[in-house]
Formats: C-alpha cells, sequence, structure tokens
C-alpha cells in the first residue's frame, strides 16, 4: 500500500471527525460527551449511559451462536489445530521474529476475509451497534483477525515474552497516548466465540479509571507512561465482563483494557476483533488498499502487527468472501454517499 500522507481525513459524516489511518480519530467532542442526533438503534438507554460512564458496553446475541460455534470451528481448522487433541496446541516451529513468537503466544490467527469473519462483519444488528456508539451512520469496518488462546504453557507460555517496566503490557494498557493535550478516539469491539469462563482469561478492563480519568491524570506527573496505567487496582479494580458465543463487547481506546492468561488445563478463549469507525472516502489510498486487500485476499499492511499466516496465507486457500449491500459499505467498495462504486 502506498504510504499515507501525513495530514488528516475529514470523515463523510455531519460530525467532525479526523484521522490519517482509519483507526484513531480526532474530533470536537469525545465519545464520552456525545449527545445523540439519532435515535439508538440496539443499545436502550441504560447502555448507552453505562458505555459513555464506564468506557465499554456488552451487546447481547449480536450474531447467533450457530455463527460463532461455525466461527471457533474455521479458527481451529485455519491453524491446523485438533479441538480434542491438546497435543496439536503446543508443536514448536519457526518464528519470523519477536512479534510472530508473541502474537503466537497471545493466541492471533492470522485470517481475515474469510466469508464467516465478512459474514458477522455485514450483520445488520452489529453495524447498529456500533452507528450507536458514533452517533454516525457512515462506518469502515476495521479488517482484523481471529484469536485462538489455548492454556498459556508449553510453547505458548507467557513467561517467553521478556516483560517490561514500561510501555505495552499485554495485561492493562490504553490504546491511545493519554498524556496528549487532545486525546484521540478509537473505538475497538471483540465478538465472542465461546462463553466466558474465569480460568480462560480473556478481556479485562479498568472501568472506575475510565470513569474517573479526567480527575486521575492531574495529579499524575508529567513524564508518566502514556500507555501503561500506573494504578492502584485495590482503588481501580480490573474487572472480566461476562461474554456468552455470539456476544459483541465494544469499548472505547481511552479505557485501560488487556488480555488475561488462560489458567485452564485444557479450555479455550476465542473471540473475532471487529470494530467500526467513520468512513474516510476522501482517503483514496487507504481505501483502495482496503479493496484490494478483500479483492486480493492480501494480508493488511497499514498496520504493522498483521502479519499473515507464515505457512498457507488465506490467499492460497479461498476466493475472496461475498459482500451483502451493507458490505460494500463497510469495506469502502460502494460509498455511503451515493457515488460511483469501486471497480
Amino acid at each position: 500500500m502506498p504510504t499515507p500522507p501525513r495530514y488528516l481525513y475529514r470523515a463523510q459524516t455531519q460530525r467532525p471527525y479526523f484521522s490519517a489511518d482509519g483507526e484513531t480519530y480526532l474530533a470536537q467532542t469525545q465519545l464520552r460527551d456525545i449527545e445523540k442526533s439519532q435515535p439508538l438503534r440496539v443499545l436502550s438507554e441504560d447502555d448507552f449511559a453505562f458505555w459513555k460512564t464506564y468506557g465499554y458496553v456488552v451487546v447481547r446475541n449480536a450474531i447467533s451462536p450457530g455463527a460463532a460455534k461455525s466461527l471457533l470451528e474455521f479458527a481451529w481448522e485455519f491453524q491446523g489445530l485438533d479441538p480434542d487433541r491438546p497435543e496439536t496446541w503446543y508443536q514448536e516451529r519457526e518464528f519470523r521474529s519477536d512479534l510472530d513468537r508473541d502474537l503466537h503466544v497471545y493466541g492471533f490467527v492470522e485470517a481475515y476475509h474469510h466469508q464467516l469473519i465478512w459474514d458477522n462483519r455485514q450483520t445488520q444488528r452489529v453495524y447498529d451497534a456500533f452507528a450507536d456508539v458514533w452517533d454516525c451512520d457512515e462506518l469502515w469496518v476495521t479488517l482484523d483477525r481471529l484469536n485462538l488462546n489455548p492454556p498459556n504453557r508449553g510453547s505458548r507460555s507467557r513467561s517467553l515474552i521478556e516483560p517490561t517496566d514500561k510501555g505495552f503490557d499485554i495485561e492493562l494498557h490504553w490504546d491511545v497516548d493519554t498524556t496528549l493535550g487532545v486525546l484521540p478516539q478509537r473505538v475497538q469491539g471483540i465478538v465472542a466465540l465461546n462463553d466466558t469462563q474465569p480460568e480462560l482469561g480473556g478481556f479485562q478492563c479498568s472501568p472506575e479509571l475510565f470513569r474517573q480519568f479526567d480527575e486521575w491524570r492531574i495529579g499524575q506527573p508529567a513524564d508518566r507512561d502514556p500507555i501503561r496505567p500506573g494504578v492502584d487496582r485495590a482503588e481501580f479494580p480490573v474487572v472480566r465482563p461476562d461474554l456468552q458465543a455470539g456476544d459483541l463487547l465494544i469499548f472505547n481506546g481511552l479505557l485501560a483494557h488487556g488480555v488475561a492468561p488462560n489458567l485452564s488445563d485444557q479450555g479455550v478463549r476465542a473471540v473475532q476483533y471487529l470494530s467500526m469507525m467513520p468512513a474516510l472516502e476522501e482517503h483514496e489510498a487507504l481505501r483502495t488498499s482496503r479493496v484490494e486487500s478483500w479483492r486480493t485476499l492480501s494480508t493488511p499492511d497499514w498496520n504493522g502487527t498483521l502479519l499473515g499466516d507464515a505457512e498457507r496465507p488465506e490467499s492460497l486457500r479461498y476466493g475472496p468472501a461475498t459482500l451483502n449491500d451493507l458490505g460494500r459499505k463497510l469495506l469502502g467498495l460502494d460509498s455511503w454517499t451515493g457515488q460511483e462504486s469501486a471497480k
């Protein structure tokens, strides 16, 4: 993909959302301060109030349990792992880089464009939930992957990753620089492919820190870590929301969050990463690269952590997914403003 310009593009929406990369946005009004201009579609008033206060919300049955089960089965198959034979989960392999090893330990599945993945992306209820939190119709879906995390031991032990005192921490971090004067906006989401259980680890977050963030940061030193919160967990508890297969959890990038290790004997934690952002249709380089990634099943290359499968990338396994009318707009193949479709 061509190197994107450093200047900001404005999303095609009444709200002034600006972004350079389609992941992190700037706006005059923080998401937690939005007063709705459109009626809620999926979230209740209580859901929306909870989202604004605590930085996350759970949408029950965003996709069907059957769709979740099918995608979970695909995740096993894509990696050549047998869900009934735990010994297959820990086979030794060569890694292309430290990042490749870390992603393996954390359970990332390098598939982005399978039909089942797109079926969930272009589900109306999923789209409507993101339209609720952004108060915006014209959205693009992130081209992200899956996670299938067996118990963290052996070749998947987190002890293989050297711990650091600063910066990214898988167990609790922010996804934006929280020391900036104008805080960036980012929304992320996960769809549960199986039911959560305490011993499986999985998504965790600090909602009280989000609620009190403005007051908390006033008393912090100027040189504090911008992405790793140094907080007392007794004062700001870390919680793990309960998710059932098919539930969608949407969270604000200013919510400190992470993934707890899987400490079970033989259970797995499985999710699809799925989020939506205001569409940047005037960012032609980015729009074209998104369409080509779908058309050719090439690994998205605007995010350095997306590596593709080391042995058999998905372009060698199956063809492009079929998109419905909503999916075509969420990709950028068709315009939300009624302009000519991409060729």
